[in-house]
């Protein structure tokens, strides 16, 4: 099924979608820069590596290691420089995902690319930007869109392994989305559209407008 996302039409299966008004179109884009964002997972996908980012945007929320596509780069080549600068370690990345989202605070599309790693080398090391932690996948994030009242009945207490869940509640507010997706390594794209912060200059409290996410046909995320 071709899904029109604004900028692109997509082959793809409907997982969720919603908005915070009916009949709302998605937000005009005046450009796009390009990201990347890489998760490490163990052998069996039950833990998942993820950094609590220190400065910038998204700063005080868990997060992948990723930023911007320099040039003369591609994505794959920004997730493994990126993967190194902020979290010291190397891995096999395979693409898993595309995000697409924009903020009313700021026109330009976020274009980016998603990439996981079953695999890593090198000490784990805290940055100047991002601090590493391992965090446990509940059951629930493996099988759909995360509820609401799991991320409302979120424990900060680590469990018998000595590991937290995973922290949705201190996550960006998509993230529940397509996260499920991801731990099942099936291809996804999605486009959210945030609105105007609730706190005046804080990127970081912007309600969801309009979204859309589903699981890509045929081919693959990348096409």
């Amino acid at each position: 099924m071709l899904v029109n996302l604004g900028v692109v039409e997509v082959d793809a299966t409907e997982v969720t979608s919603g908005s915070a008004n009916s009949g709302l179109s998605w937000s005009h884009i005046d450009k796009t820069q390009l990201y990347t964002n890489g998760f490490i997972f163990n052998e069996n996908s039950t833990k998942v590596l993820l950094g609590l980012k220190k400065r910038g945007l998204g700063c005080g929320f868990y997060n992948g290691f990723g930023g911007k596509v320099n040039p003369g780069e591609t994505p794959a080549d920004a997730a493994l420089r990126e993967l190194q600068e902020e979290a010291g370690i190397s891995s096999n990345l395979a693409h898993a995902g595309t995000l697409l989202f924009t903020s009313a605070a700021d026109p330009k599309l976020h274009h980016i690319e998603i990439y996981r790693g079953d695999d890593w080398s090198g000490e784990i090391t805290e940055s100047e930007e991002m601090r590493p932690e391992w965090f446990r996948v509940p059951s629930y994030a493996r099988s759909g869109v995360i509820p609401t009242s799991a991320i409302k009945e979120w424990s900060d207490v680590p469990g018998e392994d000595g590991l937290r869940t995973v922290p949705f509640g201190q996550m960006w507010a998509d993230d529940r989305f397509w996260f499920h997706l991801l731990v099942a390594k099936r291809p996804f794209i999605g486009r959210v559209d945030f609105g105007e912060p609730l706190v005046k200059g804080d990127l970081n409290s912007a309600p969801l407008l309009k979204w859309w996410f589903g699981e890509v046909n045929g081919k693959g995320a990348d096409g």
